[in-house]
């Protein structure tokens, strides 16, 4: 979920969390569980799997409540049972597992021109105009249809190979869906069974989007082409998505209180069956391994030749904070575009402050106000500081602009205690966490957010000055700010915590203040109160730079249909930058110092190089089986995992530092010496590739053998292994950087080095 979105539903999420995942019924615990089966084992009296599953299921519990059966995404299906039910179950022939159900949370018309996807510059992709039978499904919160950037104008009729549909519901009719949106499914059960039935006079029991969020992902992903595109005034312009040729699928899995396993791998599973090319999922749970239900279904999909990409979290600037670090997920972080929407911050002493704001409105007068620190005026010791509900005193806020510190409420909502008050401004500093990153945010009140220098100056002067005053100026839009990309703040970091040698994330793309195709349901803000009505919205997030992603997969699948989902990760990450044109390295907002591979992995996407990557770096089911023998997964959980029946060979010995991923990452822990092997396919022309190698410091010495690959034809593969010689003395936490580059005068393969002392 974005940051500037989950601000204005956070604490309604929190409750839920605390309410947990079950209820009581008639004295007795229930719960959802995903019960996986091994479908090999399926007695022969059975006609169909599905009447093996109820059976199995009736022989614990008469009365237990099938939500929903699987059969793409895994084998098996999602039921309500007591503990003891479950336990029970969980002994009956051919149930490999019984896993309570988690519950999970969501995590443009700047954008193509920064990747240099001018619409007008179509020659790189010259197979992906609106007739494209490229498919990207989007697992979200539904979709809007009637939105612009789901016109079908002048595409061509749908394709052949789709075999999905729209489903019917509250607000939303089959016809809605068209050429373009040609699919539309809602998975609810999940939710249901948790929550009771939905209110329809809130929530839309359909694909309708009532949040925003699905539709912001989707038309980031594949949305048609808009012209005077912008929100409120503000990013105006040519909107289009970036495989804006694709066609689109909305799975509506997420719900008010959030996202269920069930519900997920039931919009995963029908993806599947209806053969989208592309998924896109913002969304992540709790990290517990590779038999996470995400990415479980993400295996099944991968097996089909589905690209997977899904956001890396937004919980940096902490270490190994990633999420959805599966190897066969492309795991997206997020970095800035090159447009502001700067704000003045004017103090009495004089001095001026930019921050960032998207209010459209009545502005202050030119004179300056009077300035309060929230603290100072508030009935509330703990909460006062953060304008939280019923704290602030009107008497000491009316006609001022109030200072209030961030936290504890939505940002925009904070502006709503202040106007209630009687305050006509609002300054909102940023944590010690956010920086100097500036998120912009659509206020109901005059209002800017400023990064934490800034605010530590500001707050300084409102609490020592004896007549503090101020005013707020809104600047509008700016582009080609400088430097651009830089590494979000919220953007979640490696190392990856499951499997620390398989880096993470893989690569960033743009996710900060990102405008998009929004929901006609609710205000810019998500606020209940926030009457406003707009075509589209500026939020951020992972959740925006992951359908990034998943439009150049489209784009790429269109012009190479025959790439695997590796071949497709393989090109964008050989091809990111991680560097500025002049020669710098891409920096950290947060600090303001050069990012490391832990932050933005392979780099930013480059698709006007990933298009001709010259090399790739391929991988199969086998080479993800063998990646799990090396986990020392055992045959259960593989087939959990695979759905099928695999064993590793205990003659063979399995190495996590064999898996042919398009990265390198060294876990020292006490070895001097690792060694790592790889495999290259050609997908250019003949030629000769060199090797060069990079490494920040002395402690790391890295060689490559052989130093030279000569390739002959399209398809010919050379393997190559890399030896790291470290100094396995170096204090724990320790990090060290370096990068193994071929290229044949034409290309640059490019794979990041990361190396970390535990």
């Amino acid at each position: 979920m974005s940051p500037s979105f989950l601000s204005s539903t956070a604490f309604f999420f929190i409750v839920i969390l605390y309410l947990g995942l079950c209820h009581v019924s008639h004295g007795t615990q229930q719960a959802t569980y995903i019960v996986h089966m091994g479908k090999s084992q399926m007695p022969l009296s059975f006609d169909h799997h599905s009447l093996w599953y109820d059976s199995s299921l009736r022989s614990v519990s008469e009365s237990a409540e099938m939500l929903y059966t699987y059969k793409n995404a895994i084998h098996g299906f999602a039921t309500r049972l007591t503990p003891q039910e479950a336990n029970s179950l969980m002994t009956r022939p051919g149930v490999i597992s019984v896993q309570p159900e988690q519950r999970y949370e969501l995590h443009t018309t700047r954008t193509p021109l920064f990747l240099g996807l001018d619409v007008h510059n179509s020659g790189l992709f010259p197979e992906t105009g609106p007739s494209s039978n490229v498919v990207v499904g989007v697992l979200d919160t539904g979709v809007w249809p009637e939105s612009k950037s789901f016109s079908d104008a002048g595409y061509g009729p749908i394709p052949p190979t789709w075999k999905g549909g729209c489903d019917p519901g509250t607000r939303f009719t089959a016809s809605l869906c068209n050429r373009k949106l040609i699919g539309a499914r809602f998975f609810v059960r999940g939710y249901e069974a948790i929550n009771g039935p939905v209110d329809e006079s809130k929530e839309s029991k359909s694909p309708r989007d009532d949040e925003g969020h699905g539709t912001h992902t989707a038309s980031t992903a594949a949305g048609s082409i808009v012209e005077g595109a912008n929100l409120l005034g503000f990013a105006n312009g040519t909107a289009r998505g970036i495989g804006y040729g694709a066609r689109v699928a909305a799975y509506k899995v997420c719900w008010r209180t959030g996202c269920f396993t069930s519900d997920i791998l039931a919009g995963i599973d029908k993806a599947i069956e209806d053969n989208v090319n592309v998924l896109s999922i913002s969304l992540s749970g709790r990290r517990t391994g590779y038999t996470d239900d995400v990415a479980i279904g993400a295996f099944a999909a991968m097996e089909k030749g589905i690209f997977v990409s899904c956001s890396a979290g937004n919980n940096g600037p902490f270490p190994s904070s990633v999420a959805n670090v599966a190897p066969w997920i492309t795991t997206v972080g997020a970095g800035t575009l090159d447009r502001d929407f700067p704000a003045l911050a004017i103090l009495g002493n004089g001095k001026k402050y930019t921050g960032v704001s998207l209010f459209r409105g009545d502005a202050l007068p030119p004179k300056m106000l009077p300035f309060v620190y929230a603290g100072n005026a508030s009935n509330n010791a703990t909460y006062g500081k953060y304008c939280f509900p019923g704290t602030l005193i009107p008497d000491k806020v009316k006609g001022k602009i109030v200072m209030c510190e961030k936290g504890r409420s939505a940002n925009v909502e904070k502006g709503e205690v202040v106007k209630a008050a009687g305050g006509l401004g609002m300054i909102l500093p940023n944590t010690a966490f956010d920086g100097e990153e500036l998120l912009a945010d659509a206020f109901m009140l005059l209002a800017t957010t400023v990064g934490k220098k800034a605010g530590d100056i500001i707050r300084h002067y409102t609490l020592t000055d004896p007549n503090p005053t101020a005013s707020i100026v809104i600047q509008g839009t700016v582009v080609n700010v400088q430097p651009s990309p830089v590494l979000a703040a919220f953007s979640s970091r490696g190392p990856n915590p499951i499997t620390p040698n398989i880096l993470k994330p893989d690569l960033i793309a743009p996710g900060v203040n990102i405008l998009a195709a929004w929901t006609g349901a609710v205000g810019p803000s998500g606020l209940d109160s926030d009457t406003r009505r707009v075509e589209f919205n500026i939020i951020s997030g992972t959740s925006m730079s992951c359908p990034h992603v998943s439009g150049l997969a489209a784009l790429l699948k269109s012009v190479h249909p025959e790439w695997s989902p590796a071949a497709i990760r393989s090109a964008l990450m050989t091809t990111a930058y991680n560097t500025y044109k002049d020669g710098k390295p891409i920096l950290d907002v947060l600090t303001l110092k050069p990012s490391t591979p832990f932050g933005h992995g392979a780099g930013h996407v480059s698709p006007a190089t990933a298009v001709s990557p010259g090399l790739i770096y391929d991988l199969t089911r086998v080479d993800y089986i063998g990646f799990l023998c090396a986990m020392n997964y055992n045959s259960s959980l593989i087939k959990i995992i695979s759905r099928g029946n695999y064993a590793c060979d205990a003659s063979k010995t399995y190495s996590v530092a064999d898996l042919n991923y398009p990265s390198f990452a060294v876990n020292v822990n006490g070895s001097d010496t690792y060694k790592y092997t790889r495999t290259v396919t050609n997908v250019g022309g003949a030629g000769s590739y060199s090797v060069k190698v990079t490494s920040e410091t002395t402690a790391v010495k890295i060689s490559v053998e052989p130093a030279v690959l000569n390739f002959e034809e399209v398809n010919e593969k050379k393997s190559y292994a890399v030896t790291f010689t470290v100094d396995s003395s170096k204090p724990s936490e320790s990090n060290s950087f370096g990068s193994i580059e071929w290229s044949d005068g034409k290309h640059v393969v490019a794979s990041p080095v990361a190396i970390s002392w535990t």
